[in-house]
């Protein structure tokens, strides 16, 4: 009897090569969407005549939200990847859409949160993704079990990169 390895069998290497390109194409989808997602906040923008900040910053107010955080709680959620936060929030601050304070316990950190300019931006940005969730069911693109099962997917691949990174020495 000849033993051979299973990435010999040719079934096993064409599994392979069919998944490869599926994830590439999960890739190319991702980064897509975020370009995408940044282009339908600056038409939006456009729309109402908010025309003072980009659409990353719109983004960082959504997600500042109600909260008060710091430049590195903010970076450390890695929702702003190819972009610099700390000029964006010193830009936010300028504009008077968002309040900063030192913090009180490390006087090195800067605590920010929303202005009232700032939650008006951020009330925006909040309608627009509620009408996106009411078309996507209206026309029936996704369900509730659909998103839950991307979600799910996308979580595993963040976790399976995230070990990566952190076990790579």
């Amino acid at each position: 009897m000849v033993l051979h390895s299973r990435m010999d069998d040719p079934h096993l290497k064409s599994q392979q090569t069919a998944f490869v390109a599926s994830y590439l194409e999960v890739l190319t989808l991702v980064e897509r969407l975020h370009r995408l997602l940044l282009d339908v906040i600056k038409d939006e923008f456009e729309r109402v005549g908010v025309l003072e900040i980009n659409p990353v910053q719109a983004l960082l107010l959504f997600n500042v939200g109600d909260n008060e955080v710091t430049a590195g709680e903010l970076k450390s959620r890695g929702y702003y990847q190819g972009s610099n936060v700390s000029y964006n929030l010193k830009k936010l601050v300028q504009m008077g859409y968002m309040h900063h304070q030192r913090c009180e316990i490390d006087r090195r950190s800067v605590r920010v949160r929303l202005t009232e300019k700032g939650r008006e931006i951020r009330n925006i940005v909040g309608e627009l993704f509620d009408n996106h969730s009411a078309g996507l069911i209206g026309r029936g693109a996704l369900d509730l079990e659909g998103l839950d099962t991307i979600n799910t997917s996308l979580r595993r691949v963040e976790r399976y990169w995230s070990d990566q990174i952190r076990y790579i020495y």
